[in-house]
């Protein structure tokens, strides 16, 4: 019998404050590269079997999936560690440039400063 968990986490563009719709874009061999070498960084960290993680790039509106990052191991508290570690990575330091249509006006998104303080978190000083 085998033995560990899984765990997951997808994320859904939302509709908070008149969000019409949302637009990712990227540089493929920087995007590309950065998951990888945090998928890495997440294996290294973490006793996990295998992680998976899936970013939607373009245009997307509110309930639309945009991010999902699943991840399994011999243990569960890993397994939801390593998915918590990947997306405060990818909420606050990822490779994506974002913006917002509300009430017929694109505006850029930066990470809010929760978001830097979740990443913090895994590096504390």
């Amino acid at each position: 019998m085998t033995k560990g968990g899984a765990a997951s986490f997808t994320g859904y563009v939302s509709s908070n404050d008149g969000v019409e719709a949302l637009e990712l874009s990227h540089y493929e061999p920087l995007t590309l590269t950065g998951m990888k070498k945090l998928a890495i960084a997440a294996r290294e960290r973490f006793d996990l079997k295998a992680i998976t993680i899936v970013h939607r790039v373009g245009r997307m509106t509110p309930g639309d999936p945009i991010v999902c990052v699943a991840a399994a191991s011999r243990h569960r508290r890993d397994a939801i560690n390593a998915v918590d570690f990947c997306m405060d990575h990818l909420k606050s330091a990822a490779w994506f440039w974002k913006r917002e249509l509300k009430h017929g006006e694109w505006h850029w998104i930066e990470p809010r400063q929760a978001d830097h303080e979740d990443l913090a978190r895994w590096n504390p000083e």
